[in-house]
């Protein structure tokens, strides 16, 4: 492929989005391709058939080279599931002149990455969240600095390693590399926060249709992760157990009469619905969906909650939460997701997109077009990035080129 086109693989439980993308010279990315195909295969955001996941991707892939012209042979590709941890973990090093330089801070970043990480785990990102120049903290690069002791402290995400090489042998299967996982709250977050929400303390919350995937930026800089195995999914679920339906049927009432308060609803709208073992269609409550869709949205929004307040994170989060996911646009969710927090809450979903972005114009494709930024980052830093940190110690990448952006990730 041409060096200035970026491909996205959104992976999800219920979607699998395949977007190619061109960088345009002012550095804005370009939609050429876009091939969304129904998931199959994939349960909680991890492989449980890899036939049938193999075959959705290849066919979500064959659409984006369809409609692109280009053929896809690397992409990044969007990564969830329970199986996902994380750590924060500290690194120092003893600077070797008296001024910091970039062997210093690699050499920080190494320390830092050097925890005990279970031989079934793997390394998917390493974050910096800041640095310490001989006790002085709340340094965001020290390069020049003088001193003679260097500490850092970073964000570690690892993800079980199995689960890993199966979703890369689907990818393979449809023809393509995997150049590197990327976390879907990650992804999401890349085009869903403002740089002031980064700075002031915020959650993206990301609902899909298996997984929530949290994210949690403090001063800039990723502080927390993790990600729920509950989604939009289960409301579904719940739809057709109260009201014995198919699941594609329940799926459908959701999306056309769904609200997640019921107080909200007025009383006396009704719709119709052909249950098991019914001739005829019967009349059904709104209120009564809504009773159902409220208790299940409450419930993720309370486990979202115990997970904000077991990372510790609680009281340093003035900006509040960003929703975004496909189950962000059932309505109401905001202001049930603002009354369980007691936060400010917004929706959000991809802006200012610029190509073949019909299909794109929802909260459901935030990791979609997210992946893409992240590829410009990945792009920006230069050749061998996705190699990861071994590649900046072998110096393939010039500082220059990843000194401002090393703030951001370091894959």
């Amino acid at each position: 492929m041409d060096d200035r086109v970026i491909v996205g693989l959104d992976v999800g439980t219920t979607k699998i989005c395949t977007l190619v993308a061109r960088i345009e010279d002012d550095g804005h990315t370009r939609i050429l391709g876009v091939g969304i195909e129904p998931s199959k295969g994939i349960r909680k955001g991890v492989p449980v058939d890899l036939p049938a996941a193999s075959q959705a991707i290849a066919r979500s892939i064959e659409k984006a080279e369809r409609t692109s012209g280009i053929e896809i042979t690397s992409t990044l590709v969007s990564l969830a599931g329970s199986h996902i941890a994380s750590v924060n973990s500290r690194g120092v090093v003893g600077v070797t002149g008296r001024t910091i330089d970039e062997d210093d801070v690699l050499r920080a970043i190494e320390a830092a990455r050097a925890v005990a990480i279970p031989h079934n785990r793997e390394i998917i990102h390493v974050i910096q969240r800041g640095f310490t120049v001989d006790g002085q903290s709340g340094i965001r690069m020290p390069i020049g600095m003088h001193g003679y002791r260097l500490e850092i402290e970073t964000h570690i995400i690892t993800a079980a390693a199995s689960t890993i090489e199966n979703l890369r042998n689907c990818v393979s299967r449809a023809g393509a590399k995997v150049s590197q996982f990327v976390l879907n709250p990650l992804a999401s977050a890349e085009v869903v926060l403002s740089e002031t929400e980064r700075e002031m303390g915020v959650i993206v919350c990301d609902i899909g249709g298996g997984t929530t995937d949290l994210a949690i930026y403090i001063e800039g800089d990723v502080w927390h992760t993790t990600v729920l195995g509950i989604g939009g999914n289960h409301i579904t679920s719940d739809i057709a157990h109260g009201l014995r339906l198919p699941v594609e049927q329940a799926e459908e009432i959701k999306k056309q009469h769904g609200y997640a308060i019921e107080s909200e609803v007025v009383e006396g709208e009704e719709f119709s619905i052909r249950p098991f073992g019914q001739d005829e269609p019967i009349q059904i409550s709104r209120r009564e969906l809504a009773l159902i869709i409220e208790a299940r949205v409450e419930e993720i929004i309370n486990m979202v909650v115990q997970e904000i307040k077991r990372s510790g994170y609680d009281g340093l989060l003035p900006a509040g939460m960003v929703l975004t996911g496909g189950t962000s646009a059932l309505p109401g969710i905001r202001a049930l997701a603002s009354r369980v927090l007691g936060l400010p809450v917004r929706l959000a979903q991809p802006e200012n997109l610029i190509g073949m972005t019909d299909r794109l114009h929802g909260p459901a494709y935030s990791t979609s077009v997210g992946l893409l930024h992240w590829a410009l980052l990945m792009t920006e830093l230069g050749p061998g990035a996705e190699m990861g940190l071994d590649s900046l110690n072998g110096g393939v990448l010039e500082w220059e080129n990843i000194k401002n952006l090393l703030r951001r990730l370091l894959p």
